[in-house]
C-alpha cells in the first residue's frame, strides 16, 4: 500500500510557525475562522527556538517607550507568570535600551498552549512544496511529510516562512538582499555555554572600560544587572580567528551562570539555496568550536565555561522578501514616518550587519523614536488571497534591518492574522477589506498604532 494523499480545508492556512506565525495563527483562530498552521519542524518558535535568537529586541523606542504589545505582550506576559521571563529589562549591552529574556523551551509550550486555546489546528513535521494558483489565487498548497502528501485548501493564505517561500512558489513578485549585488546580511549560529563567572565579567568591564562598546555610562553599571557585552576588542584582534566580525557579542540568560553567544558570521550565502545552506551549516559549526575555544582561553569569566547548547539550524538574518504594494524605505525608518494603514509600529533602529565587511551599520529613529508599518507591506503583487507577515514583507534591504526583529514580527505577524479573519468574515480579498475596521480590531487586542 501506499502513503495515503489527503486533503484538508480551513479558512486561513498560515505557513510558518515563528513568531510572526504563531501570532498570525493565534489572532486568525481568535477570529473565530478556522485556521491551519503548518510548520516543519517538530516544535514552534522559528528562529527563536531552532536558532537560539535570544532576548527579543525590542518592544521599545531607545526612549523606553513601548510601541508593540498586543500578542507579543501576551506571550510575555505568560512567560513571566512560569517564571520563564523577567518582562523587559533596561539593557547594558549598549545597542538599544530595553531587551525582553525568554526560555525558549517555555516559549514552545506557551505558544502551542495558545494556538490550541484560539482552535488553531496545528501541523508539524510538514514542509510545505507545492502551491496551486488559478487566476491569482492560491487554491491549495501541497505539504509532504511522514504520512506523505497533503493538500490544504484555504480561502486565505499567510506567509510566514521567513524567506518568502508561499509568495515565491505562488509567482508573486518577489527581491532578495540588497539592490546592488544581491547580498544578503550574513548568517549566525548561535550557541550557548554554562558555567561564566558573569560577576568576573562585569567586574572586568569596569576595569576595562575601553575594551568595551556602551551606549550606557559604566557609571552606572554597577547598578544594573549585565544584560550582555559588546567588545573584547583587544582580545578578539590578538585572536586573529578566521571569521570577520571585530568584536566578541553575547547576551546573558536565561540561567544566571549562562551566555547565548552571537559572534560566529557566515558571509556569502544564500539561505535559500540548499548547498549554500549545507555549507553555512557546516561553517557555522567550526565557527561554534573556535569561538568557544577562544572564550575559555582568553576571556575572564569563561575558564570554567562550556557548550551547553548549540542552535538546531543557523540563524538567518535575510533572504526573499516580498516587492509588495508598498515597499518600507529607509527613510520611513529614520525619519519616524506615519501612514494612514498604519498596522504596527517599532522602535528598534536599522541594524545592518554587513553583508562583505566585518561591522555593522545603525541607523536611529528620528522623532518620538519609533515608525509606522504600513498595511500595504503585507500585501504582494499578482496573489490576492495572500497575506505576510515577519521578516518576508514588503521592504528595502535596509529596512529589513530594522523589521526582521522579533517583537516586529509578532506585531507584523498579528496584523496578517487580524486581516485574514475580516477578509474571511466578509468573503473578500485581503487587499479589499477597511483598513479602519482592522485597525479597529488590532487596538481593541491592545496593539499599539498610535
Amino acid at each position: 500500500m501506499g502513503i495515503a494523499h489527503k486533503t484538508i480545508k480551513a479558512d486561513i492556512v498560515v505557513v510558518g510557525g515563528g513568531p510572526a506565525g504563531v501570532c498570525a495563527a493565534i489572532a486568525a483562530g481568535r477570529s473565530g475562522a478556522s485556521t491551519v498552521l503548518i510548520e516543519r519542524y517538530g516544535f514552534v518558535g522559528g528562529m527563536s527556538t531552532a536558532a537560539l535568537v535570544y532576548p527579543w529586541m525590542t518592544f521599545h523606542t531607545t526612549a523606553g517607550k513601548q510601541v508593540i504589545r498586543g500578542l507579543g505582550q501576551e506571550i510575555i506576559d505568560r512567560l513571566a507568570a512560569q517564571g520563564a521571563s523577567p518582562g523587559h529589562l533596561r539593557d547594558t549591552v549598549g545597542f538599544v535600551h530595553t531587551i525582553t529574556p525568554y526560555h525558549p523551551e517555555v516559549y514552545k509550550i506557551v505558544a502551542v498552549d495558545m494556538l490550541k486555546e484560539a482552535g488553531v489546528r496545528l501541523l508539524l513535521h510538514s514542509f510545505t512544496d507545492a502551491v496551486s494558483v488559478n487566476d491569482g489565487r492560491i487554491e491549495t498548497i501541497q505539504v509532504t511529510g511522514k504520512s506523505g502528501r497533503i493538500d490544504v485548501e484555504g480561502a486565505v493564505f499567510i506567509d510566514t516562512t521567513g524567506d518568502a517561500d508561499i509568495a515565491y512558489l505562488a509567482g508573486a513578485p518577489c527581491l532578495k538582499g540588497r539592490e546592488e549585488d544581491g547580498k544578503t546580511q550574513p548568517m549566525t549560529m548561535k550557541f550557548r555555554m554554562r558555567g561564566v563567572d558573569l560577576a568576573k565579567v562585569k567586574q572586568y568591564m569596569l576595569d576595562h572600560p575601553d575594551e568595551f562598546y556602551r551606549k550606557t555610562p559604566f557609571a552606572e553599571l554597577p547598578d544594573l544587572p549585565l544584560s550582555g557585552v559588546m567588545g573584547y576588542f583587544k582580545h578578539w584582534k590578538e585572536a586573529n580567528l578566521p571569521i570577520n566580525r571585530d568584536q566578541v557579542l553575547f547576551f546573558t540568560g536565561p540561567n544566571e551562570d549562562e551566555v547565548l553567544v552571537n559572534t560566529t558570521r557566515v558571509q556569502g550565502m544564500d539561505g535559500t539555496d540548499v548547498d549554500d545552506l549545507t555549507e553555512a551549516e557546516t561553517l557555522g559549526r567550526k565557527q561554534v568550536m573556535q569561538v568557544a575555544e577562544f572564550m575559555t582561553k582568553r576571556l575572564p569569566g569563561f575558564e570554567r565555561a562550556s557548550i551547553s547548547q548549540v542552535g538546531a539550524q543557523i540563524g538567518i538574518r535575510e533572504t526573499r522578501r516580498i516587492d509588495g504594494v508598498y515597499a518600507l524605505q529607509v527613510a520611513d525608518v529614520v525619519e519616524g514616518r506615519r501612514f494612514a494603514d498604519v498596522i504596527a509600529r517599532s522602535g528598534y533602529p536599522i541594524d545592518i550587519h554587513d553583508p562583505s565587511g566585518k561591522g555593522v551599520t545603525a541607523a536611529w529613529v528620528q522623532g518620538d523614536g519609533a515608525y509606522d508599518i504600513p498595511y500595504r507591506c503585507l500585501l504582494p503583487q499578482r496573489i490576492v488571497n495572500l497575506l505576510t507577515g515577519g521578516r518576508c514583507i514588503s521592504t528595502s534591504h535596509e529596512a529589513l534591518a530594522t523589521t526582521r526583529l522579533t517583537p516586529s514580527c509578532m506585531a507584523t505577524g498579528q496584523a496578517a492574522g487580524t486581516a485574514a479573519g475580516i477578509a474571511v468574515s466578509h468573503g473578500i480579498a485581503p487587499g479589499e477589506i477597511d483598513v479602519a475596521e482592522l485597525q479597529q480590531a488590532l487596538r481593541a487586542a491592545d496593539a499599539v498604532l498610535d
